[in-house]
Order: structure tokens, then sequence, then C-alpha cells
């Protein structure tokens, strides 16, 4: 697989930002690869994601975001992300004792099917200790007291794991404790959560016995950022279900973990392409 740079942008919608930035790569000998693009015509915005290969490209890896900065990032209000593709992202994943969502995660690991590293996975429980030993996986448990007094002792530990280890993002996989606002500050827009919900429909325990009390014909997950306001964040993913009469809360909870694991895996697979665009607690998911 050739070297590639991705940039992901967004600014006020203006004429010419396209043809200003593929001359720029085309004129320094870089080969396009991707090119998808969207104008908020409501916030009038213009968000854009591009990839080009690096092997003829006469500037070098280290110099481009300095250029694009000096170039366009004033000119044109731009915020803007630069990655490459042969810089692997670095997974960490958080559990509590549901082993549906991890497994998944660790099952299309090992398959291949992502292009990340997963150097450790963090509990607050022991029980999944031997999920992440069948894949060869650190697992790191923290206990936390009921009262939550030793808080900020677990998630210092954490966040010195989580350094040690260049992790870039963290995925909950159905980890039932709340993310303090430092660990969220230290990871804005890349910590991915799942809910075992359809957003905002239905929050709090028990959801799946809460849409069999009223009776709904469909159930969904949400998979979405994590931000201080509790299951608020940008949504990356969504999907449903339909139930009817005969589903028990037993059969909910079965078919609303399959949506769960698809839901997850979908967000993951986005975040580690680096197509989700952030912008206003909303999401741009290029395809």
């Amino acid at each position: 697989m050739k070297s590639t740079a991705i940039l992901l942008l967004h600014c006020p919608d203006e004429h010419g930002i396209i043809s200003e930035v593929t001359k720029f790569i085309t004129d320094n000998k870089g080969n396009i690869v991707y090119l998808d693009q969207y104008v908020d015509r409501e916030d009038g915005m213009f968000f854009m994601r591009l990839e080009w290969e690096l092997e003829d490209f006469i500037i070098p890896r280290e110099k481009i975001r300095e250029y694009i900065d000096t170039l366009y990032s004033q000119r044109y209000s731009m915020t803007f992300n630069l990655y490459f593709n042969d810089e692997r992202p670095r997974m960490a994943i958080f559990v509590s004792k549901m082993s549906h969502c991890l497994y998944d995660l660790l099952a299309r690991y090992k398959a291949g099917e992502w292009n990340v590293d997963i150097p450790c996975i963090v509990s607050n429980h022991e029980d999944l200790r031997y999920v992440a030993e069948q894949f060869g996986i650190p697992y790191y448990v923290w206990s936390i007291n009921k009262d939550h007094s030793n808080k900020d002792e677990v998630e210092k530990a954490e966040m010195e794991l989580l350094q040690k280890e260049k992790v870039t993002f963290i995925v909950l996989a159905r980890y039932m404790q709340i993310i303090t606002d430092n660990m969220i500050n230290a990871y804005p827009h890349h910590i991915i959560n799942i809910h075992h919900s359809f957003l905002p429909a239905f929050i709090g325990a028990k959801p799946y016995h809460q849409a069999w009390e009223r009776g709904v014909k469909i159930i969904g997950a949400t998979s979405h950022y994590v931000t201080a306001d509790l299951d608020a964040g940008p949504i990356i993913e969504q999907d449903v279900t339909r139930i009817t009469h005969k589903d028990t809360p037993e059969s909910l909870v079965l078919k609303g973990k399959d949506l769960e694991k698809i839901v997850l895996s979908r967000a993951v697979t986005k975040h580690i392409e680096r197509k989700i665009l952030t912008y206003n607690n909303k999401t741009i998911i290029f395809s």
C-alpha cells in the first residue's frame, strides 16, 4: 500500500477552495486518490476530505502541515487535521463485564479488517481478562470504589498507561463508568461510546425494558463521541431493528446486543479510516 496523506478540513464556504487546495497538491506532483466534499448551506460551512499519494510529492511530509497552515488556514479561516495512512491509530478498549462488543472488536482486529493497533484493554473488573488473554492483549484492572472516592487516582493511572502506550483514541465497549472531563479534554472527539438505545429515546437504565413496556416497534443503538454532556456527544452511527408484541425483554436484549456490536464497529471503522469530521456537536461522515 502506497503512503498517502489525508486532509480533513472545514471553513466558511467560499468560491475556489477545492481548486486552490487540489492545485496545491497536483502542482507539487501529488496524485489525488480520494476527494469528498459537502456544503452545509444552513451554516454556510464547507467540509472536505482529501487523500493523495506521497510517492512523488515534492514537499516533505514533515512540512506539509506548515504549508497548508501558511497558505490556506489563515486565508480561509480553515480548521484542518492532517494524517498519514502509514501511521496506524492506537486504540485502547475500556470494558466492564459485558463481553459482546469486546469480542466483536477483537475479532475484527484479528481478522485484519482494521489498520489499527490495540496495545491495551482497561477495565474496572477482572471478569473479561480471559477474553484479553485469548487475543494476547494486555489487560489492566483498576477497581473503582462504590462511593467513587478513588476515581481521580484510578483515572490518573489510566491516563499514565494511555500516554505510555501512545494511545490515539479510546473505545468504550460497554464500559459502565462515567469518563471525567480530564480524560475527555485529553482526547477530544477521540473517545467513542456505544449507547444501548436509540438516542435520545429511553435514556437511562434498562432501555430495552422501557421499550417493551411502551410497546415500541423498533429498538436501536447509538455510537457517539464522548463529551462532558452525558450521552449528548456528536453521533457517529445509529441503527434499528424491528420488533413485535411477541418479543420479551430478554429477546430485546439479545437483539439489542447484535445492534450494539454492528453500530460500534461501524463507528470505529469510520474513525480508523479518518472519515469523520466533527462540527457544532455534529459529525460529517465521508463515504
